[in-house]
């Protein structure tokens, strides 16, 4: 791994992730866990520490204590030692909803004691929330190449999804001469990844200026773009921003699918498996005679005598005999009773699925969520966190079982309907 000191990061971890809905109820955004034994933020760290860049502040807000056990010390992606290290960077301003991070420039200028204390020639800004490999030390290569202020990693997205992203318009040289943020009728297809590299000094004069301004893409990008030296990095390779259930779970079976693209193993991302606290490591995956598993991912710890057909699993999970599983995504510790049937759900830890229960039946995928139809509309079924769901139970497409719900919620009702919540 080659070393490049001269260069400070900063990992953007702090959104709400909302748009996850009880995936993110008791975690933030990038301490979900993903492609059986990772977080998503393990991509972001994973990223740096292959770049060689040994010092990274993570910027932490909504729900951080999940995401800080599993950083720890950031010994898990050699982030410890003289010249290396993470810090976890919370709000500090005050107590109040107000007091937060306002915005992507807000939070960084929050921590201006932090660089200032950090000195280097180049900033990098990263978020914790999205999946891809990238070369962190080509992009600034890049970046000195230009003499540039602000670089901008970009990539090429479908027209049709631009309004998501801030776009970019480029010359012949990859200045950008642009900007429009999340433009309803878009002019490029030339998105921002959210991933800046500052030159540190214009960085501190930004923002020690009177303005209030308080996010990149929406203030400072469009301003600087009219005064002073702003540049693409174009991208080509896998990126995802996960910020959606339906993304969460196509990247989720990218990750079994061949030549999706993505490759976690081959990419070098590091899970923190001692973040778990377990005694000692679990055992491999154990596969029953007679259980059949096609197209899926198994991970450490799971039993498995039934079937497992084009799904993800996490450590720990049961399938016990004559329980089928489809189409899913099942984090650590889950079990899957005997005779039952999970096909397109997202279980979160610890859930329990009765004998003969059925999460996920039906046809009809296009019945949205009765609360949420903007969250589940394609037939995705959510089950939360050490949720039971009582044997024999029949729940419908696009469902939401919250987490902690027990036998006792379901009482009277053995059929939750498409769309419906317990």
């Amino acid at each position: 791994m080659r070393e490049t000191t001269d260069a400070l990061v900063l990992l953007l971890a702090g959104g709400i992730g909302s748009r996850l809905n009880i995936l993110v109820g008791h975690r933030a955004k990038p301490a979900v866990p993903f492609g059986g034994i990772y977080r998503i933020i393990d991509f972001s760290l994973s990223n740096v520490m292959n770049s060689g860049l040994t010092k990274v502040g993570v910027l932490t807000q909504y729900k951080p204590l999940s995401l800080m056990r599993h950083i720890g010390t950031g010994e898990a992606w050699d982030f410890t030692g003289r010249t290396r290290g993470v810090k976890i960077l919370p709000p500090r301003t005050g107590e109040s909803d107000s007091d937060w991070y306002k915005g992507t420039a807000d939070a960084i200028r929050q921590n201006m004691d932090f660089i200032k204390a950090n000195p280097s020639k180049n900033i990098v800004i990263l978020s914790g929330d999205h999946i891809y490999q990238m070369d962190f030390h080509a992009m600034l290569a890049h970046h000195e190449e230009k003499n540039a202020d602000i670089t901008i990693g970009m990539m090429i997205v479908p027209k049709s999804e631009i309004h998501q992203f801030g776009a970019g318009i480029v010359d012949d040289d990859n200045r950008i001469i642009e900007w429009e943020e999340k433009p309803e009728v878009p002019r490029t297809n030339l998105a921002s990844m959210g991933i800046y590299i500052f030159n540190t000094d214009y960085l501190i004069n930004t923002l020690s200026s009177d303005k209030e301004e308080i996010d990149f893409g929406m203030d400072i990008i469009p301003r600087a773009i009219e005064n002073d030296k702003v540049y693409a990095y174009p991208f080509n390779g896998y990126w995802r921003d996960v910020g959606t259930i339906q993304a969460y779970w196509d990247t989720s079976m990218d990750v079994i699918r061949e030549d999706s693209g993505i490759s976690p193993e081959e990419w070098g991302i590091r899970p923190n498996i001692e973040a778990d606290g377990l005694p000692m490591d679990r055992p491999p995956a154990r596969f029953v005679k007679g259980c059949k598993v096609n197209s899926s991912m198994i991970s450490a710890g799971c039993t498995i005598e039934g079937t497992v057909i084009n799904s993800v699993l996490s450590p720990g999970v049961t399938v016990e005999k004559g329980a089928t599983v489809i189409d899913s995504v099942i984090f650590a510790d889950s079990v899957i009773r005997s005779g039952a049937t999970v096909d397109l759900v997202i279980t979160d830890k610890r859930v329990l699925i009765g004998k003969n229960a059925f999460v996920g039946h039906g046809e009809n995928k296009k019945e949205p969520n009765k609360v949420y139809p903007k969250h589940l509309y394609t037939g995705i079924t959510l089950v939360g966190k050490e949720a039971h769901i009582p044997a024999e139970t029949i729940i419908g497409r696009n469902c939401i079982i919250n987490s902690l719900a027990q036998e006792e919620s379901f009482t009277g009702r053995n059929q939750i309907a498409d769309g419906d919540s317990v």
